[in-house]
């Protein structure tokens, strides 16, 4: 269980670091106009919001440093 919360916060720190240096996004698309059958849609790229990728990094090192206090 103390090796888990290590491994598990390790990898939320990572994923809050990229996240945080906007490295991690997703693709939002949008119907611009519709005409019976036909539409015009379009893709745009958009950055995950740097707050999810800081509290990613503050939860990760809260559980690392739990997996590192908890005794054995």
């Amino acid at each position: 269980m103390r090796a888990a919360l290590i491994v598990i916060g390790l990898i939320l720190v990572g994923v809050g670091v990229w996240i945080a240096l906007g490295r991690l996004t997703y693709n939002s698309t949008k119907t611009e106009a519709q005409l019976g059958p036909l539409s015009v849609q379009t893709t745009q790229e958009k950055a995950v919001p740097a707050a999810l990728g800081y509290i990613g990094i503050v939860i990760g090192a809260g559980l690392v440093i739990a997996g590192a206090a908890r005794k054995a």
